[in-house]
């Protein structure tokens, strides 16, 4: 058997297609990769294969972008169509959720829209902080460089996009191109949330275990309000087993995606989900939710209870009270004329019967001294982390830039006392580590692993509103305080 036949039989074998069909699918292959078939190399996938075939040939470029939109419009032909997924994917829900998640993550790893073999080559480990905080620690090394053609091609791109962007659902089976996504073997869920058409799929370059995506069918901005909260209970209630969370819905202190709205979710317990509340505060007109300041770096208020329309309703009056809140003695400040800079990244999972509900406060204020942001990384944590703090980061697993992982290697080095090529950046970092640690060979990974975890600790302490410290503390005092008075009235 030739790499062709065999790709066609695996295509059957996903059941895609029926055995009747192997012709037809045979031609379609050879439709992308030329008509000759070839003997089948033991050490790639049939898929690589096929690819550099269509490459040696000069059927495609040899780009990264071309490549990417073969191999996908491959393994599209080894999926269900949408229509297909769907009914499937409902069908085992009658079952269980667990029983449907558990298909189509499966299906969209077989597929390769999920980069298992990519995403095994991120840097994870995890580690407690100084402040007792458990914390999770991952260098991105997944994500493909950018293609220069592709690069080029989105600077000179006018006019209106098609699809307008990556989580629109006009995604689904869409081919790519040069600055643009290849979409070929996406399948999207259809669902109804909050009684609105949405969409459910995995993210192809997942930060965590079964990392999903809910997105709006129509290409909406994002917004943070009781709809939200009604939402995210409406997802628990249809998947009780993944938390779901949304990202803020402004500038610096929200996603990269702030045009569409969507929401992530997915099967881990994330750090902040373990810590404890550390100061009750009681709602009266809500005898039925537990509330508290969490134990957190970030401020965070978390609500418990098994009476979901409260907690909707108790929810969405503190993200109103919180968004025309001032504190002016801690940079608090809600609204500059009519722009706003208060919001909530709200993140919900179950604990049995229990909905628990994280509101974590987010205000966007820049300044002289931080004009990145005043509750953003500040400037001598920007050699390890610039970026924004998302809805991951604020559940306590930081997503580190690529460039650390070599940029490491070398402080390694440095901290050693070997030749190095240490960034400018990293040296008085190291230096300090340096003087406060006795390294050797044993213990160098282990020490750098722990500086990390300081950092994010000290990145997430930046982006807390009200700090862990006396102040930070009289400040929560003072806000809740107020917000028990206003909804009492």
């Amino acid at each position: 058997m030739k790499v062709i036949e065999k790709f066609a039989d695996e295509v059957i074998a996903s059941g895609s297609y029926e055995p009747l069909d192997r012709v037809y699918v045979i031609n379609k292959i050879k439709a992308l990769v030329g008509d000759k078939d070839e003997e089948i190399k033991e050490n790639e996938s049939t898929v690589e294969q096929l690819v550099e075939i269509a490459v040696d040939r000069e059927i495609i470029p040899d780009d990264v972008t071309s490549r990417e939109v073969l191999n996908d419009q491959l393994y599209d032909l080894a999926t269900p169509t949408p229509s297909k997924t769907n009914q499937i994917f409902w069908q085992k829900m009658q079952n269980s959720a667990k029983e449907a998640t558990d298909w189509f993550y499966k299906l969209c790893e077989d597929n390769n829209y999920v980069k298992k073999e990519a995403i095994a080559k991120n840097v994870v480990f995890s580690g407690t902080s100084s402040k007792g905080h458990g914390l999770e620690i991952t260098i991105n090394l997944s994500k493909p460089e950018k293609d220069p053609k592709a690069i080029a091609a989105a600077a000179h791109a006018t006019g209106k996009k098609y699809p307008q962007c990556a989580l629109c659902l006009e995604n689904e089976g869409y081919v790519g191109g040069y600055g643009k996504n290849a979409r070929s073997n996406l399948r999207i869920i259809r669902m109804n949330i909050g009684g609105r058409p949405w969409g459910f799929q995995y993210s192809p370059y997942a930060y965590f275990n079964e990392h999903c995506i809910f997105l709006d069918q129509k290409h909406i901005p994002m917004v943070i309000n009781e709809q939200t909260l009604i939402n995210l209970v409406d997802i628990e209630k249809q998947l009780p087993e993944y938390f779901v969370g949304s990202n803020a819905d402004l500038p610096i202190v929200g996603g990269s995606m702030l045009a569409h709205e969507h929401y992530q979710g997915g099967r881990h317990v994330f750090p902040m989900m373990k810590a404890k509340i550390k100061k009750s505060v009681k709602f009266e007109k809500y005898p039925d939710v537990e509330a508290g300041i969490v134990d957190w770096p970030m401020s965070d208020l978390r609500l418990i209870s098994t009476n979901s329309l409260d907690l909707i309703d108790l929810g969405s009056q503190i993200i109103n009270f919180w968004d025309h809140y001032d504190d002016v003695k801690r940079h608090i400040k809600a609204f500059d004329g009519e722009t706003r800079h208060h919001t909530v990244t709200p993140i919900m999972h179950r604990d049995g019967e229990k909905f628990v509900l994280d509101l974590v406060l987010r205000d966007n204020n820049t300044s002289d001294e931080y004009p990145l942001g005043i509750f953003h990384p500040h400037a001598e944590l920007w050699h390890i982390k610039k970026e924004n703090i998302g809805l991951i980061e604020v559940m306590g697993r930081a997503i580190l830039p690529g460039r650390l992982k070599s940029e490491m290697e070398e402080v390694k080095k440095y901290l050693l006392g070997k030749d190095n090529n240490i960034a400018e950046s990293h040296v008085k970092w190291a230096d300090e580590l340096k003087a406060n640690n006795d390294i050797n060979e044993n213990n160098v990974e282990e020490v750098l692993e722990q500086a990390l975890v300081e950092v994010f600790e000290n990145v997430l302490q930046c982006a807390g509103v009200f700090k862990n410290d006396a102040d930070g503390e009289k400040g929560w005092q003072e806000f809740t305080d107020a917000l028990v008075e206003n909804i009492g009235k």
